[in-house]
C-alpha cells in the first residue's frame, strides 16, 4: 500500500464513535434518538438479535429524532437497536477495473466477486458542472441507428429522453446504442426493472461485445426506494469519473420515471405533501439535480439517454413534462408503429434533437428537413391514400411523398443486428433527398 493511501486511511479513522437508539419503525422510515448527524449521511444500524448491520441514510428530522431509511430490506431492527454515525454520505469505488461488471446501487458487484485493486473512492452526490465551464456541443456522436443519426443527430454531451409506454422497444433501442455507438465507455443504470429482465438485458441485448466497454448498475423494483435512488446517483457518479478522465461516456438510465417514483415514496414517508399525481415537491427538485450532472465539462463528455415511461402514452403526464423541459431533445417511441412491426418505433415527426442544427453540415440538415417534409406529407394524406380516395395528380407534393414512401419507410426500420455508420447514413440522405424535398 502506498504511503499516500495510508495517510488517507489514517485521516478517515474516527477516534470515537457516536451512537443513537432506534425508537420506532413506521412504514419505510426508522426513527432514532440520536446520533448527531446530517441529512444525507449514512448510519449503520446494529441488529438487536444478530451481529448484522444495515446501512441507512438520514432523510430528515422530526422534533429531536432522526429519520432514517434503510438501503436494504430490514427484519432484524427493533426498538433499542444501536444507530452508529459515520459522518459521511454514501461513497462508492470506481476505476477502469469496474468495466464489464454488474453492480448494485451501492457499487457492490452483484455476483459477490471482490472489486479489483487500484480503485478510487468517490461520493455519489455531486454538484452539476458550472454552466460557464461547460464547452459547447459541437461534435456529432455516431450511434449506429439510422433514424437517429440521420434525422435526430445527437451530439457528444447531449442529454436525450426516450419517451414510451411499456413494451414498445426501449430496452432494445438502448442495447443498439450501447453496442454500436462510438463512445469510450457505457454506464447503464437499470432502475426499478423487473429482476427477470436484468439478465435478459445483459446476456441477450448487450451480449459479450457490449459488456466489454460497459458498467451496469442494477436496482430492481423489489428493493427499497432509497436503493433505487442510489442506483441512479451511483451510475451518474461513475459516468462523471470516466468523463473526468477525458473520455466520451454514454450514460443510459432505464428509467428516470421509476427514479421519480422512488423519490415520491421517500417524500410521502417523511411527510411531504403530495402534489400532481401524488408526486412530492422533492421529486421535481431532485430531477434537475440528477439530469444536469450529465453533459460536457472541460475534460470529457457524458451523452445521456433517459427513458421515461408515459402512462397510457400520455406525453403530458407530470414526469414526462418535467423531464422534457430539462433535456436537450426527445425520442418518442410510438405504440402504433410497434404494433405494425416497425422497429425502432421512433415517431420522427414527434421527436426532436435541439442540438442537431448546430452540429451537422448544411447538406445534411437540408436533406433531413426534406425527408421529414416528405414523411409528414404522406402521414397527413395516409387515410385518403389507404381508402383509395386520393387521385394521382391532385397534388404534386403528395405524389412525390407516395413515390418516396418505400424509401422513407425502409430507412426508418433497422434490425438489431444491422449497425450503420454515421457517414453511410448521412450519405444516403444527401444522395436521395434534395433541398426541395424531391427525390434526386
Amino acid at each position: 500500500m502506498k504511503a499516500a493511501d495510508l495517510i488517507t486511511k489514517v485521516k478517515d479513522i474516527n477516534p470515537y464513535k457516536e451512537y443513537g437508539k432506534v425508537t420506532r419503525v413506521v412504514g419505510l422510515t426508522i426513527e432514532s434518538q440520536g446520533p448527531k448527524t446530517a441529512v444525507g449521511d449514512i448510519c449503520l444500524i446494529h441488529s438487536t438479535n444478530t451481529k448484522e448491520t444495515t446501512k441507512a441514510e438520514v432523510v430528515g428530522f422530526k422534533d429531536k429524532n432522526v429519520l432514517l431509511m434503510p438501503l436494504k430490506q430490514t427484519s432484524e431492527i427493533g426498538p433499542g437497536s444501536l444507530v452508529e454515525a459515520t459522518k459521511k454520505p454514501l461513497q462508492v469505488k470506481t476505476g477502469t477495473g469496474i468495466i464489464g461488471k454488474v453492480l448494485d446501487g451501492t457499487g457492490i458487484p452483484l455476483d459477490q466477486s471482490p472489486l479489483p485493486e487500484g480503485l478510487i473512492t468517490i461520493e455519489t452526490e455531486k454538484q452539476p458542472p458550472n454552466p460557464l465551464t461547460r464547452p459547447r456541443i459541437e461534435e456529432p456522436l455516431s450511434l449506429g441507428v439510422k433514424a437517429i443519426d440521420g434525422l435526430l443527430t445527437v451530439g457528444k454531451g447531449q442529454r436525450v429522453g426516450i419517451f414510451a409506454g411499456s413494451g414498445v422497444g426501449k430496452s432494445t433501442l438502448l442495447s443498439m446504442i450501447t453496442r454500436y455507438s462510438d463512445a469510450d465507455v457505457n454506464v447503464i443504470a437499470l432502475i426499478g426493472e423487473r429482476g427477470r429482465e436484468v439478465k435478459d438485458f445483459i446476456e441477450r441485448d448487450l451480449g459479450e461485445e457490449g459488456m466489454k466497454k460497459s458498467v451496469v448498475i442494477v436496482a430492481t423494483s423489489d428493493q427499497p426506494a432509497l436503493m433505487r435512488i442510489k442506483g441512479a446517483l451511483t451510475a451518474t457518479a461513475i459516468a462523471e469519473y470516466f468523463r473526468d478522465q477525458g473520455q466520451h461516456v454514454n450514460l443510459m438510465m432505464d428509467s428516470v420515471t421509476r427514479f421519480a417514483m422512488a423519490q415520491r415514496e421517500i417524500g410521502l414517508a417523511v411527510g411531504e405533501p403530495p402534489t400532481t399525481k401524488g408526486y412530492t415537491p422533492s421529486v421535481f427538485a431532485l430531477l434537475p439535480r440528477l439530469l444536469e450532472r450529465s453533459g460536457t465539462n472541460d475534460k470529457g463528455t457524458i451523452t445521456a439517454f433517459y427513458t421515461v415511461l408515459v402512462d397510457g402514452d400520455d406525453m403530458n403526464e407530470p414526469i414526462a413534462d418535467a423531464v422534457r423541459g430539462i433535456l436537450d431533445g426527445h425520442l418518442v417511441l410510438d405504440r402504433k408503429l410497434a404494433d405494425k412491426g416497425h422497429y425502432p418505433a421512433i415517431n420522427i415527426l414527434k421527436s426532436v434533437s435541439r442540438i442537431m442544427g448546430e452540429i451537422v453540415t448544411e447538406q445534411h440538415r437540408k436533406a433531413a428537413e426534406a425527408f421529414r417534409k416528405s414523411l409528414a406529407t404522406y402521414v397527413e394524406a395516409e387515410d385518403l391514400i389507404n381508402i383509395g380516395a386520393y387521385k394521382k395528380g391532385s397534388s404534386p407534393e403528395i405524389d412525390q411523398a407516395i413515390q418516396a414512401y418505400p424509401l422513407v419507410n425502409g430507412f426508418l426500420q433497422q434490425s438489431t443486428g444491422e449497425p450503420q455508420t454515421y457517414d453511410h447514413t448521412v450519405g444516403f440522405l444527401v444522395e436521395n433527398f434534395s433541398a426541395r424535398g424531391d427525390l434526386s
